[in-house]
């Protein structure tokens, strides 16, 4: 079972292949989505700052470019699905942001 470490949080161990945007959101973290998990918004990005959050589809590597979002390490949690150790940093939060969290990702 691969372990999620959250910087500000403990260790989350899950099951293989969650998403991680709702590894966040189940487990306290209030993580942004506001378009729900479709790799539009770019509200969920997360700093990878260590493991390997698997390879980066063309959905969301064209969103973050198209947001100037050119960090390596920088990624969407609704695009990733956890298949080993992650320690992440989520950069826009609800408390943060004073903003909805939005629709909820489908698993």
């Amino acid at each position: 079972m691969p372990t999620i470490l959250v910087e500000g949080k403990g260790p989350i161990e899950i099951e293989e292949g969650k998403k991680l945007v709702l590894v966040l959101e189940d487990h306290g973290v209030d993580i942004l989505h506001r378009c729900g998990g479709n790799a539009r918004c770019t509200t969920c990005r997360v700093e990878i700052l260590e493991g390997d959050a698997g390879p980066m589809g063309e959905a969301e590597a064209e969103i973050l470019e198209k947001k100037g979002f050119t960090e390596p390490n920088i990624r969407l949690s609704c695009q990733i699905r956890v298949h080993m150790d992650l320690s992440v940093k989520p950069i826009m939060t609800v408390s943060e942001a004073g903003m909805d969290a939005g629709k909820r990702p489908e698993e």
